[in-house]
């Protein structure tokens, strides 16, 4: 009687840790947070090529939309995303400007020779900090700023699909 009780809640534990498992890996751990729009943060940093001080104030004007494209030469989802990036560059109503992120200025270089530049101002993150004000996880990230705020923020590459959404509301 006892082998039989002790049979039966083995084989009930089993289950119960088997459909917590399967529960477990059968839901998605992306974590993907909300983002409300907000104001972009004031910082300075350093321009990729002039080597000169900016600070956030003189960058973003009132009535333009901006892309902050996240990147570097490191980052193969970065070089996955550049040619859409490089399309983005031709559209008049937006400026595109690039936080290299924890890279090498030489890589960065090359990279920008090898795919082509569509930043019209690029600035230095060297230790990640800047990104982190942004409210980046890591790269590649874009934001789109309109009016100072965050209005959307892309996680990861930019695809055919962002990029439409960015054309649409730019519009």
């Amino acid at each position: 009687m006892k082998s039989r009780i002790f049979s039966f809640l083995a084989i009930v534990s089993l289950l119960l840790v088997f459909t917590i498992f399967y529960k477990g890996l059968n839901k998605s751990s992306f974590y993907q947070p909300k983002i409300e729009v907000k104001n972009i943060p004031e910082f300075s940093a350093i321009t990729f090529f002039k080597k000169e001080e900016v600070s956030s104030k003189n960058i973003f004007e009132k009535n333009k939309f901006y892309l902050l494209n996240i990147w570097a030469s490191w980052c193969v989802p970065c070089k996955e995303e550049h040619h859409l990036l490089i399309n983005l560059s031709k559209n008049d109503q937006l400026e595109i400007i690039g936080l290299n992120y924890k890279d090498n200025f030489k890589n960065a270089q090359n990279f920008l020779s090898e795919l082509g530049n569509p930043y019209e101002k690029i600035l230095i993150d060297k230790d990640g900090t800047k990104a982190i004000e942004w409210g980046a996880f890591g790269v590649p990230e874009t934001f789109l700023v309109f009016q100072n705020k965050i209005i959307k923020k892309f996680i990861g590459p930019l695809n055919i699909k962002s990029v439409e959404e960015i054309k649409k509301i730019i519009q």
